[in-house]
């Protein structure tokens, strides 16, 4: 049953339209405001740096959560899991446990992506993205955050930084696993890789809007002091 039922929840808890109620909260319909985006980014500039971190905070929960939960639910025979579940039986088969973890992780950034509550619209799952990866790859994290925030600060455009970040992700896999040896005994984590890919490929397709802003010159550049925009009624 753990083996559907993981990107059930996963799918479930990542639709939850985070962005979107914070600002409400606020008085503020933010898929009206700057881009359109319920993204912490766009919180940030229309309703407020605290915001905006609460929305980060709670975008990459929703990943985090879903996936540390599958990590225990599914898990290779002979591995302990983070804490006891001595209720289920782990699966025995390497692949099947590496699958439905990445496919758990997927779901969640799709639930972010196209939430059914917002008809089928959401975010650009790049801080979702980051708490699956904080959960299935903490090491490869550390590296993306280096790569974001370096980019930010010579550019100063957050869709640049998430670009690059994405660009970054499945070479990272790659390097890690030819580090640890795995590649070349063939132990690597085949549906991780992919799933690095997919997931690269799918957070640059959602910064579409993006690439035209920045090829026409009107995208906003990060600002850290800045104050909120005063949405227009």
């Amino acid at each position: 049953m753990q083996l559907w039922i993981c990107p059930l929840i996963a799918f479930l808890v990542g639709s939850i339209p985070f962005g979107l109620l914070i600002a409400k909260s606020q008085g503020i319909d933010i898929r009206q405001h700057g881009s359109g985006n319920i993204g912490a980014t766009n919180v940030f500039r229309i309703v407020g740096k605290k915001y905006g971190l609460l929305c980060l905070l709670l975008d990459a929960l929703k990943g985090f959560i879903p996936v540390v939960i599958a990590l225990n639910l599914v898990r290779i025979e002979g591995n302990a899991p983070a804490f006891p579940m001595s209720f289920l039986e782990p699966t025995a088969e390497r692949f099947t446990v590496q699958l439905v973890h990445v496919i758990t992780a997927l779901a969640a950034i799709l639930g972010h992506n196209y939430s059914p509550w917002i008809r089928f619209k959401g975010g650009k799952g790049i801080a979702t993205s980051a708490g699956v990866l904080i959960a299935l790859m903490p090491a490869a994290v550390v590296i993306l955050i280096l790569v974001f925030v370096v980019t930010l600060i010579i550019t100063r455009y957050v869709a640049i930084a998430s670009i690059a970040a994405a660009i970054s992700l499945p070479i990272i896999t790659h390097l890690g696993a030819r580090f640890h040896g795995r590649w070349d005994n063939g132990t690597w984590n085949i549906p991780l890789f992919f799933f690095s890919l997919l997931i690269g490929i799918l957070a640059i397709w959602r910064h579409r809007s993006n690439i035209i802003r920045l090829r026409d010159g009107t995208e906003d550049k990060f600002v850290w002091g800045a104050k909120p925009e005063q949405p227009t009624p």
